[in-house]
Order: C-alpha cells, then sequence, then structure tokens
C-alpha cells in the first residue's frame, strides 16, 4: 500500500531523516513514536510533500508521490492531519470539512463522516474556533476524511487532549480503519494511546528507524526509555 525507501530529508545543509524504510500494509495502523526533535513531524510534513526530499522514494500503490506536490499527493489518496490541527477557526463545522471535499469531487459531506463524528453533526453550524481541543481534532481528521484516502498521516493527534477523549480517539481511528479500508500512520509519544491504536509501533531516534515491533510484541519498558527526556 505505502512504501518509504532510503528516505533523507535535510533543512539546508542539516540532514534531519537518514534513509528511512517503512512500509505500511493496506488496513494496518503504524505509531510512529519518538521525543521531541527526533524527527517525527519531518517525516509527516516530508510525505505530505510539504517539505523537498533529498532523496530516497515515497510509493503508494506503485505510483512514486516522490517529486509531486502537496495537493497532488491529495489526488493520490494521502491525507494529512497536522499537529495543532490547523482547522479554519472562523468557519463553521460544516466548511471546515467540506474544504476537503475538494479532492473527491463530492458537493455534500457524506453523512458516515457525522456517524463516526456525531458531535460534529450536533455543532455543525458552529464555528471551529468555539470548539474544544478534542472537538478539534475530530473536525481535522474529519475535514481529512472528506477527501476519500487511501492512506491518513496523523500527527500528534493526541497534543493537548484530555485522557477519557484519547482512549475514544483510538476507538474511532479503529473505526476508521475497517469501515474505510485505509491505512493509518500516526506520529505520537503516548505510549498508551500507541499502544491502543497501533498493529505495528516505529520508534525513531535522531533520524533513524531504531525500533519495528507488532503490537503484540512490543516491549513497553524499552519503547519508554525512548520518548523519557
Amino acid at each position: 500500500m505505502f512504501a518509504i525507501s532510503d528516505l533523507h530529508v535535510a533543512y539546508g545543509q542539516s540532514e534531519v531523516l537518514h534513509g528511512l524504510n517503512v512500509s505500511v500494509a493496506p488496513n494496518e495502523i503504524v505509531a510512529v513514536m519518538g521525543r521531541n526533535g527526533m524527527g517525527k513531524t519531518t517525516l509527516m510534513k516530508a510525505l505530505m510533500g510539504i517539505v523537498p526530499t533529498r532523496s530516497g522514494s515515497v510509493l503508494m500503490n506503485s505510483a512514486d508521490l516522490t517529486r509531486l506536490k502537496s495537493y497532488e499527493r491529495v489526488v493520490h489518496g494521502l491525507a494529512y492531519v497536522p499537529q495543532g490541527r490547523m482547522i479554519f477557526s472562523s468557519m463553521t463545522v460544516q466548511e471546515n470539512i467540506e474544504t476537503g471535499l475538494v479532492a473527491s469531487g463530492e458537493k455534500t459531506v457524506p453523512g458516515d463522516i457525522y456517524e463516526l463524528f456525531p458531535v460534529l453533526l450536533e455543532m455543525k453550524q458552529r464555528r471551529g474556533g468555539n470548539l474544544s481541543g478534542g472537538q478539534q481534532q475530530q473536525l481535522a481528521i474529519a475535514r481529512a476524511l472528506a477527501a476519500k484516502p487511501k492512506v491518513l498521516l496523523l500527527d500528534e493527534p493526541t497534543e493537548g487532549i484530555q485522557p477519557s477523549i484519547i482512549r475514544e480517539m483510538a476507538r474511532t481511528l479503529k473505526r476508521i480503519r475497517d469501515a474505510r479500508g485505509l491505512s493509518i500512520i500516526v506520529s505520537e509519544q503516548v505510549l498508551s494511546f500507541a499502544l491502543d491504536v497501533a498493529d505495528r509501533v516505529l520508534v525513531i531516534e535522531n533520524g533513524e528507524i531504531v525500533r519495528d515491533e507488532p503490537r503484540a510484541g512490543v516491549d513497553e519498558g524499552q519503547i519508554a526509555k525512548y520518548l523519557s527526556v
């Protein structure tokens, strides 16, 4: 479904990602874990085409996305929920979701999006800026799903969200995967969330993948060492 091969990414002369190799299977949820500054957000931005790739490749269903613009990657089936959510605060919930319809060609928000996020249906005429952090995160995910992606990228989705909402988010992401048959890559620092949601856990340290384990084989103590400051 999605393959990252020998991916090198740099800011100017400073290389941040050093030859990453990751494959994501259809319907698989992969958590990329690591401390701040280890390269998680750079990886997400590189996959979405926001940060240019120095070398290596990003393939989806055998299509080479490496040199495509961000909007072209969306057309190929890649969607991105950035760190901090980046919703349009002055627009209504419905208008926010409608901005994601451009790639799919739909004219109205599909009903199954509101089924996944009932609170957004209740608040669809409310401005995005008036929602709580958890509701804004749901809105950002709903907007991404409106593009009908095959692969969904989420960068630090639990940031600033209370624990009860984090647990519900893990359940929702699994429902999305099962209902829509897509693959999900999520960057994360909260180990409990990653273990709740992921089929596989990767750890990135100083721009390199240092662990890659199926959920059933994860040594929580070892992973936690990479997350401690």
